[in-house]
């Protein structure tokens, strides 16, 4: 396999201790994190043209909450958010809470540890932002993840178990906008049965009928980190409300992500 040049570099640079197995604390890979970019890299560079606005706002070395709208059911838009932080100045390696489905998955769960994605447990997350580390969640789950087309650039519902663990940590949270997954696998529906018989994920249907995406050039957008007063252990009402900030920034990057691309889009609206 093609080992790209730039993805080695920035590997190199990550603050990140390897030990001479170049295996990290948390089972992270050296060799497996370069096979894995190098796949993604052309994807990124080239078939899905991704750009990067506000970089400068992820913290260089320290921990933080990456937190964003999720869209377009394949995790595209997941696969190039985790690289565009490596690709970054300086290079981050992205942690993602993955789904309790991969962990019961042969070979699964051993690759996404491999890559740096552990299982969505708070101990989990406690331990990578103890270490100074950068955790990745998308608080719309798969409500946004397979939310139809017809509801483009629309967020859904908010989680807030993030709000609570970046409270608990001193976590600062950098909310970013993603821009074009939404065109790239424009869902018109998803199979609820495979869900039901096999115990995965429902499967979305887009109108290319491929689980994979069109070459539609993507954006991201990061807004200026933001920290919360507290401790973890404040009211609902409080939490909702610092939750309610961190989305209506979101939906404030959506908007000004949609007013930069060449051809109106539908501008985002904060779905109830």
């Amino acid at each position: 396999m093609f080992d790209d040049p730039e993805v080695a570099a920035q590997i190199e640079r990550l603050p990140i201790e390897f030990n001479g197995y170049g295996v990290d604390p948390f089972g992270v890979s050296r060799r497996s994190l370069l096979r894995f970019y190098s796949t993604l890299a052309p994807i990124y560079r080239r078939y899905l043209k991704v750009s990067v606005f506000g970089g400068e706002h992820v913290p260089a070395r320290s921990r933080g909450l990456i937190i964003g709208n999720h869209s377009g059911g394949i995790g595209m838009d997941a696969l190039m958010l985790f690289h565009a932080l490596l690709v970054n100045e300086p290079p981050r390696l992205a942690h993602a809470m993955a789904e309790y489905f991969f962990s019961t998955t042969p070979f699964a769960g051993m690759m996404l540890n491999r890559v740096g994605h552990l299982t969505g447990l708070p101990q989990h997350a406690k331990l990578l932002l103890e270490a100074e580390r950068l955790v990745v969640a998308f608080p719309e789950g798969t409500r946004g993840a397979l939310k139809p087309y017809s509801k483009a650039y629309q967020l859904q519902r908010f989680g807030t178990g993030f709000m609570r663990l970046a409270l608990r940590h001193r976590a600062p949270i950098v909310p970013f906008a993603f821009i074009g997954a939404e065109e790239a696998f424009p869902i018109l529906t998803h199979l609820e049965l495979t869900s039901k018989l096999l115990g995965t994920p429902p499967l979305p249907i887009a109108p290319q009928l491929a689980l994979w995406p069109l070459p539609v050039s993507c954006q991201i957008h990061f807004g200026e980190p933001m920290v919360f007063p507290g401790d973890g252990r404040e009211t609902e009402a409080v939490i909702d409300s610092y939750v309610e900030e961190v989305r209506e920034a979101i939906a404030g990057l959506i908007d000004r992500g949609l007013s930069m691309r060449p051809r109106p889009f539908t501008t985002s609206r904060v779905e109830e």
